[in-house]
């Protein structure tokens, strides 16, 4: 349509109005080929009358318009407007507004192009609604990540997040640590831990592509009430410069849908930097834990994690032992085949210790040749049951320096709680190291409980 103005009503105002006077004008002639006798035609009044009538019926569709088709503008206006407002808040206090279809969307009553703007604009809604969820899922997300280096609490709350945002039902994220796979976090998956040898899960892992098994035989859910399979399950290799740290299982009872899948690729983004640092972190803690030589605790994080099982003892009522031994004539060692030697029994020792020592307990250097051993939940049978273990293995080693042989032994004190009354572990440390000195005195190669 032509335009007169920039406006559109006042353009339509007048084309109708003036559409409506020209029909006045021609009425009266279009009435005489009617066969209208021209005495009632071709009057004054009848002119007038004709052109008022057309002026009416202009007027009236104007306002018939504006009610029918302006409402409508109207409305989509006024949307238009509030979702202006509730992205604007969100630019300016960083918080998502409410603009979901069910707060922003018109209803679509007509099947016409009113009705095509209408759903035009409401998928319009819906797509920038799946946006800033997404987005505010992603930042929530990313803060998660940036601000958590310890592995188990890392996988635990990005786990949490992705059962959030994905819809899935359950989940496990597994991590390969010295070549093996194993379950860091999971929840709602009966029997998480054969994950860790699951084919699917080792056909992703070695193919670093994802899987999508569809109503998995080998996988249950744990739901509210009852236990259910999924009907889908996704296997998603997590990278970082192309090293496969580990991967993301994540079961569905509906299945995922695609923007649950584009979301969790953004997603796993951000996971793979973060576990990568969370790993790297893991590693240099142990590697600042350890004694380089011997592979033990060193004496600073070893004396806390004596602290930490002597509180544990304390609070749960449990026993607790420790074992200090010292090998003996070390110095002679030393003094005789040099230090590089000495070195070689350093670790021998160590590893003949480690070997002998039960899963859980803690092998400590505590300086030079001395060495604590500390056994959560051991009595006095069990301390002397792994410390006599202990003498006898080293006593065992066959130990060579070029031709000639070095025989080694070591001298072990004992202490437990609570057989032995103490108040903290540095009194549980001095009483087995009084016990060591008794061992020493009384001829060496031998254990002294105190």
């Amino acid at each position: 349509m032509l335009r007169l103005t920039r406006k559109v009503f006042v353009d339509l105002s007048i084309w109708m109005i003036g559409f409506g006077l020209l029909i006045g004008l021609i009425f009266p002639f279009f009435a005489l080929s009617l066969g209208i006798p021209s005495s009632y035609v071709l009057t004054p009044w009848f002119f007038a009358t004709c052109i008022a009538a057309g002026f009416a019926v202009g007027a009236m569709n104007i306002a018939l318009a504006r009610s029918v088709v302006g409402e409508r503008l109207r409305l989509l206006a006024e949307r238009m407007g509030l979702v202006a407002k509730r992205l604007q808040d969100m630019s300016q206090d960083d918080t998502p507004g409410r603009c979901t279809p069910e707060h922003c969307a018109i209803q679509v009553d007509s099947d016409d192009e009113i009705g095509d703007g209408a759903r035009a604009f409401n998928q319009l809604i819906q797509a920038l609604s799946l946006s800033i969820e997404t987005e505010t899922a992603v930042r929530t997300f990313t803060e998660m990540l940036v601000s958590e280096l310890d592995v188990h609490q890392l996988t635990e709350q990005a786990l949490a997040l992705l059962l959030q945002h994905t819809g899935a039902d359950g989940g496990a994220i597994l991590i390969e640590v010295d070549g093996e796979i194993r379950v860091a976090a999971s929840q709602g998956i009966g029997s998480a831990h054969t994950l860790a040898n699951n084919d699917r899960v080792r056909s992703a892992l070695r193919t670093e592509r994802r899987h999508r098994v569809q109503l998995p035989e080998d996988l249950v859910v744990d739901g509210m009430l009852a236990q259910f399979r999924p009907k889908e399950v996704i296997i998603d290799p997590v990278r970082h410069k192309e090293v496969v740290l580990g991967a993301v299982v994540l079961a569905s009872g509906q299945g995922f849908s695609a923007e649950d899948r584009n979301r969790l690729d953004v997603f796993e983004r951000g996971l793979a930097l973060a576990l990568h640092n969370a790993l790297l972190y893991d590693r240099l803690q142990t590697l600042a834990a350890l004694d380089p030589l011997t592979g033990a605790y060193n004496r600073r994080f070893g004396m806390a994690r004596l602290r930490e099982e002597f509180r544990r003892a304390v609070r749960l009522n449990l026993p607790l032992g420790i074992l200090m031994f010292d090998i003996d004539y070390f110095k002679r060692i030393n003094d005789t085949y040099g230090h590089l030697a000495g070195d070689r029994v350093l670790s021998r020792v160590a590893k003949t210790a480690r070997s002998v020592l039960r899963e859980g307990d803690v092998l400590i250097r505590y300086g030079g040749e001395e060495f604590i051993a500390v056994l959560p939940a051991a009595s006095l049978h069990d301390l002397e049951y792994v410390g006599e273990r202990l003498r006898h293995q080293v006593d065992d080693l066959m130990l060579m320096d070029g031709d000639q042989s070095m025989h080694v032994t070591v001298s072990i004190g004992a202490a437990a709680y609570p057989d032995t009354d103490v108040e903290d572990e540095t009194a549980l440390v001095d009483r087995a190291d009084k016990a060591l000195y008794a061992a020493k005195s009384d001829g060496r190669n031998r254990l002294v409980i105190s």
